[in-house]
């Protein structure tokens, strides 16, 4: 059964799905990012330096990485529905975990982020479950909107820290794994797996596509959008302790600040993209991206000017999400599962890097400028690689997709 094809975005899916995996994806998101929030008040109580600050709130960005690819594997082979109510029941058993035995030294913290990128995984199960329903015309939209959970990072940002402080770091996570139980019911009633979903394949012919040159360039690609949305939304609460002395919940909501403009606006990216093309779009993402990073490397002088350079970078970063994702259906279709994951996968490692990055240049220089400035530098990277395969990409990946006597814009 195809998916219709001329018709509106409210009327060419499947809404019910659509919300699910949205919701599915932003408290799963909400529980990744947890220990950024919470790493102020979590470093207080085990003593922790900069570096392993660091590490910490890398930690969960690293295993959602990498388990990514696990579950892009379970979604093209399973189904997306089937691999999010598993993936979903060992992430609370995890939660409870925490909140029963508590966390008493950085090995402990270490693996709670292990169990945190499961949740972080969600990517790659969300975003096909979506992207199944709808056509080549409306993939930026639909991904846009199945990709704004990253907007609960907002939620973690906001919440955490006062929580935190009023019940216990501990208590927290049992709250989460609460929420999450309810967002599994509500998964398992309203999400559908789309009647055009490919019959399986083995694992050796999905991984095929790691012969592909594109496949590459997407990685690169998602690893600067994303990899600087997590990083940053999991450091800059406390960079913003760190560097301007703001209390954790006074640093929970800059943080949230940021990550709210990068979340919303990933649709918008999804949109622009497109209407006018995710090349063209991208390239402009990366570059405003770039200068912002690079000016908030100087160590601007005040709260607000630094606020607002980040808000800047972040809108570029979610934005661009939404563009890369604007692009992957389109030249990978029926690979869609595991070229989620495997592109999701990119994307956590650019976030451990840069998170990671941040703890090590303030542990070993004093400063953060060397880890902002490297990211930069990558995200100048990703623009001359997308310069480079513009022309052949255009000639290829629209060829023959014609909606409404238009060419589908890439």
């Amino acid at each position: 059964m195809a998916v219709p094809q001329n018709k509106s975005f409210l009327k060419s899916g499947h809404l019910p799905t659509l919300f699910a995996a949205f919701l599915y994806f932003d408290m799963s998101f909400m529980v990744w990012v947890l220990l950024g929030p919470l790493g102020v008040q979590i470093g207080k109580a085990l003593h922790l330096d900069p570096a392993h600050k660091g590490l910490m709130v890398a930690t969960p960005v690293l295993a959602g990485a990498l388990l990514r690819i696990v579950n892009g594997l379970a979604v093209d082979r399973f189904g997306a529905k089937r691999t999010g109510i598993v993936a979903q029941v060992l992430v609370i058993v995890g939660l409870l975990a925490a909140w029963h035995l508590g966390i008493p030294d950085f090995r402990a913290v270490q693996l709670l982020g292990i169990v945190l990128g499961l949740a972080g995984a969600s990517f790659a199960i969300a975003l096909p479950l979506a992207s199944r329903w709808y056509p080549k015309e409306h993939q930026g939209t639909a991904l846009g909107i199945a990709g704004a959970g990253n907007s609960g990072t907002v939620l973690a940002a906001l919440f955490a820290p006062a929580l935190g402080l009023a019940l216990g770091f501990t208590n927290v996570f049992g709250l989460a794994a609460l929420v999450m139980m309810l967002v599994l019911v509500a998964f398992i009633l309203l999400a559908k797996d789309s009647p055009n979903h490919p019959a399986p394949q083995s694992i050796a012919a999905y991984l095929r596509v790691l012969a592909l040159r594109d496949t590459w360039l997407f990685m690169l690609f998602y690893s600067v959008t994303f990899g600087g949305f997590v990083g940053l939304a999991a450091s800059l609460a406390i960079y913003f302790h760190t560097q301007y002395g703001l209390a954790p919940v006074a640093a929970g909501y800059a943080t949230a600040a940021c990550v709210f403009a990068g979340s919303m606006f990933r649709p918008v990216g999804g949109f622009i993209a497109d209407r006018f093309g995710g090349i063209r779009a991208l390239s402009v993402f990366y570059l405003v991206a770039a200068s912002a990073l690079a000016l908030v490397s100087i160590g601007l002088p005040t709260t607000a000017l630094t606020l607002g350079t980040f808000v800047i970078a972040m809108l570029a970063l979610g934005m661009g999400n939404g563009a890369v994702f604007q692009l992957v259906p389109i030249r990978f279709g029926r690979e869609i599962g595991v070229m989620t994951g495997l592109v999701g996968m990119a994307g956590g490692v650019g976030g451990f890097y840069l998170a990671s990055s941040l703890g090590y240049s303030k542990q070993f220089t004093g400063s953060y400028q060397a880890g902002f400035l490297i990211f930069a530098g990558l995200a100048l990277v990703a623009f001359a690689g997308l310069i480079a395969v513009k022309r052949r990409w255009r000639a290829d990946f629209a060829s023959g997709d014609v909606v409404d006597g238009a060419p589908v814009r890439i």
